[in-house]
């Protein structure tokens, strides 16, 4: 072929779920050919990636909270996605609530993708979000382009996107099921936290106390169930207590259109090293024990988790009290967009995965799981949507050098492995000091 912009040749190019030595053709912003990697693929541009570099596909990252419009001084469009664009992340999927306005109807959808149109330097997708009373707005919302909605079973920590209900629940899911819609859940139970013991004070042990385990798996009880007699397609968030696990399988055995995602932190942090006042680690729900760390990675292994994506929920540092420590008072949300592949791959390698496996759960699974068509692969007629990982390379996390706008993480000073040294969007390498060129994106589009 001779009409190529840019080929790139690897030692090791993840493709079709294995390592291989390829060359990639790219031309207007799609892989138009994959080759051997001596292959004579005639171009203006060849770039040689060395023997210690990894091509990856971009990482969709389907749970962000950039906050934006609203919230600015939590994150920002500029800011979420440089760092989305420094961890290699080429798409993101922007939730509903934290902004001001919430996504919640088409005018609140218009006013976000025009503060995010010429701020975002990676791709931008947008969920929906259920909340009592907007179910009329959920079809319109829907053919506007939102990839689903979003829904909490408890309070959601801001006034203004409200949990939803039994009854609300089955009247939003009768409707998302109606149109084929995506619905996703943030599922505890709130009838069981408001029985658990109170958070508040600098001991974890309290705060993992009062959002329990089987706060999740009740919830998620009642999604599967309402999920059978609705048809409702439903994919369950942030699963942190392994303990849901294998209702979630047997649902997904007998039927039930189920998937479900965990987190970076989830699979990296045990609540045994959460010092006393740590409220960098605080989020909802908790990051629990070791054990149950290792089962969630089991059920990477054995398929019931489908997606790992970073629930990036930055807030100021002053939102976080560090000063007191007080679990509950801090804001619980954990900022990590930046450092969610080296944080899994540092994970997944110890455990003997391998990056084809990464690959599945934090490109290919999110992009299918959204219906992107383009993303989330090394394939011919696939965006270009790259990321050149050096896999054994270690660095010290310095949460004052992320581009996050707050320099609070539970990561900093933690030894990771991998390192992104560069990231393609569409054929181009991102650079995060010129002007943003990422596009807003839609349901279906290809």
């Amino acid at each position: 072929m001779s009409d190529l912009d840019t080929v790139i040749r690897a030692p090791r190019v993840v493709v079709g779920g294995r390592e291989v030595a390829a060359s990639v053709g790219i031309r207007d912003g799609s892989i138009v050919a994959l080759a051997e990697s001596d292959a004579d693929l005639r171009t203006p541009e060849v770039v040689e990636l060395g023997p210690d570099e990894v091509l990856l596909p971009g990482v969709v990252d389907t749970h962000v909270h950039v906050n934006d419009p609203g919230r600015t001084e939590w994150e920002g469009f500029v800011s979420a996605t440089r760092a989305a664009a420094v961890g290699g992340v080429t798409t993101i999927v922007d939730m509903p609530l934290n902004s001001i306005p919430p996504t919640v109807d088409v005018d609140a959808l218009t006013v976000k993708r025009d503060v995010a149109g010429p701020r975002a330097y990676v791709d931008v997708g947008f969920w929906g979000g259920a909340i009592p009373g907007n179910v009329r707005d959920l079809r319109a919302l829907h053919d506007a382009g939102v990839f689903g909605f979003k829904c909490f079973l408890v309070d959601s920590g801001v006034d203004e996107f409200p949990a939803l209900d039994d009854a609300a629940l089955a009247l939003a899911m009768n409707e998302i099921a109606a149109f084929d819609g995506l619905f996703i859940v943030h599922a505890e139970d709130a009838h069981t936290i408001d029985g658990a013991t109170g958070p508040e004070g600098r001991d974890y042990r309290r705060f993992l106390e009062s959002r329990p385990g089987e706060a999740e798996t009740v919830a998620i009880a009642r999604v599967i169930d309402l999920a059978r007699t609705t048809g409702c397609r439903v994919h369950i968030v942030h699963v942190s207590s392994a303990d849901a696990l294998p209702e979630i399988a047997t649902a997904r055995r007998a039927g039930v259109h189920i998937t479900a995602e965990t987190c970076p932190h989830y699979l990296t942090f045990g609540a045994e090293e959460v010092p006393a006042g740590g409220t960098q680690f605080k989020c909802c729900p908790p990051i629990r024990e070791r054990d149950n760390r290792e089962r969630l990675w089991e059920g990477l292994r054995d398929g019931s988790l489908d997606t790992v994506v970073t629930d990036h929920s930055p807030s100021t540092v002053e939102l976080k009290h560090l000063d007191t420590g007080d679990f509950g008072t801090a804001w619980g949300g954990i900022s990590s967009l930046q450092l969610g592949l080296p944080a899994v791959w540092s994970g997944a390698r110890e455990r003997g995965f391998d990056l084809a496996e990464v690959v599945s759960w934090m490109c290919a699974g999110p992009a299918r799981q959204v219906g992107l068509r383009r993303k989330g692969r090394i394939a011919v007629g696939y965006d270009a949507d790259l990321c050149v990982f050096a896999p054994d390379e270690d660095f010290v996390v310095d949460a004052v050098r992320l581009q996050h706008k707050n320099p609070v993480t539970p990561y900093a000073g933690r030894t990771l492995t991998g390192v992104v040294r560069e990231t393609w969007l569409r054929g181009g390498r991102v650079d995060i000091a010129a002007d943003p060129r990422g596009r807003l994106l839609k349901r279906g589009d290809a």
